[in-house]
């Protein structure tokens, strides 16, 4: 994805409040062997690209006069009550550098899982996003998780799934394996191997007439 950027002189509180009342938002780019430059966005092209799930978890192209420079958002800054972007953070790309970065999860098929179809569960996400690490170039814009063979009170680990090539998940502490999503029976529900419907069973001695 792209977005279009204008270098910043003036910094401060006094400077950063014109900018917004001009609809402008300013903004900074770090990392890399470069200097941290200062620059400024277009408050509605900005906005409206912080809605799209994708310019949270891309590799963007920041077009600054004319030149363009790889980038990654890294975090964004919010008026409290407004919708209004106050402060966006961009980290430059290395093409060679290992990324650690945070990527959505696509949970799929969830609605065709015997946990769903045969024992009524409910399923959960546990989370959303997974903190990973990899090369620009192996990033994913999302990581698919299908749910299609999901059992009843069943829970899928990241074990489960298979990441994408070069994709390597950054564990928080001791958790090497997550849970990812959980299928939670309903209450008095049986599992569909436990379960068997009542005109099936034996039928009890009847005392003859």
């Amino acid at each position: 994805m792209k977005f279009n950027a204008t270098s910043r002189s003036e910094q401060g509180t006094s400077a950063s409040r014109r900018l917004r009342h001009a609809g402008r938002v300013p903004a900074i780019v770090y990392g890399g062997t470069a200097q941290p430059l200062s620059i400024e966005l277009d408050h509605n092209e900005i906005y409206h690209a912080l809605r799209k799930e994708s310019f949270h978890a891309s590799i963007l192209t920041m077009d600054l006069g004319g030149k363009t420079e790889q980038v990654l958002l890294r975090s964004v800054q919010w008026h409290p009550y407004k919708q209004q972007v106050l402060h966006v953070d961009f980290q430059r790309v290395d093409a060679t550098q290992a990324l650690h970065t945070k990527v959505p999860l696509h949970f799929v098929n969830a609605e065709l899982s015997p946990a769903v179809k045969l024992s009524g569960a409910i399923v959960s996400h546990v989370v959303t996003e997974l903190e990973i690490t990899c090369l620009p170039a192996n990033l994913p814009q999302f990581i698919e998780v299908d749910l299609g063979q999901l059992l009843g009170g069943a829970i899928l680990h990241l074990s489960d799934i298979t990441l994408p090539k070069g994709v390597v998940y950054v564990p928080h502490g001791s958790d090497a394996n997550p849970a990812l999503a959980a299928a939670h029976l309903k209450a008095g529900s049986d599992s569909s191997d436990d379960a068997a419907p009542a005109a099936e069973a034996p039928a009890a001695d009847k005392p003859v007439e």
